[in-house]
């Protein structure tokens, strides 16, 4: 059971903060079950959620983790999809955000990003699916990380970025001294 303060992810609505727990006073909900009270941290409004749902809710991952994580950015291989059906596109990219772990989700931006990257060199643009969930994938992230790192969701991609960059200078002079 989550506590009043804990920021979990919530389905599909990415991070979210539970501001309160117990009995909620709306007509039609049955006023001896418990509910969260969540507030979307990158929208406006509340979600009421039985205690006992069956929709995903998991704990934001640790400082630790985020920093594991982006280690492993660079070394992350492109998922295969050569699908061009719009519609099929969407199935194989929602069955990652279905997982709601992070490293699926840096994958679909992992992947669309490369994808982007190629389709430059060929005069090509991305699809609008492939826009859809790089949006959907990159907001997932810059939410959950910006939590986890204290700092504004706008920066979270410029802190990604540097973290790499300082991570492969280390590896260079590691190579260099031995």
């Amino acid at each position: 059971m989550y506590k009043i303060g804990d920021f979990i992810i919530y389905g599909n609505n990415g991070v979210c903060e539970v501001e309160g727990i117990g009995a909620i006073n709306i007509s039609g909900v049955n006023k001896t079950k418990s509910y969260y009270t969540l507030k979307p941290v990158s929208e406006n409004g509340k979600i009421f959620v039985p205690v006992d749902t069956s929709v995903f809710m998991r704990g934001i991952i640790t400082y630790e983790e985020v920093q594991q994580l982006i280690k492993r950015i660079p070394s992350i291989k492109e998922i295969e999809c050569k699908e061009k059906n719009a519609r099929l596109l969407q199935v194989y990219y929602t069955k990652f955000l279905e997982t709601h772990k992070c490293i699926d989700l840096l994958s679909i931006i992992s992947s669309i990003y490369d994808k982007k990257a190629n389709g430059i060199i060929n005069g090509k643009k991305l699809c609008q699916t492939d826009e859809k969930f790089m949006k959907i994938a990159t907001g997932l992230i810059n939410d959950e990380f910006s939590i986890v790192l204290g700092i504004p969701k706008n920066d979270v991609q410029t802190y990604i970025k540097e973290k790499i960059e300082k991570n492969e200078s280390k590896i260079l002079i590691d190579d260099i001294k031995h």
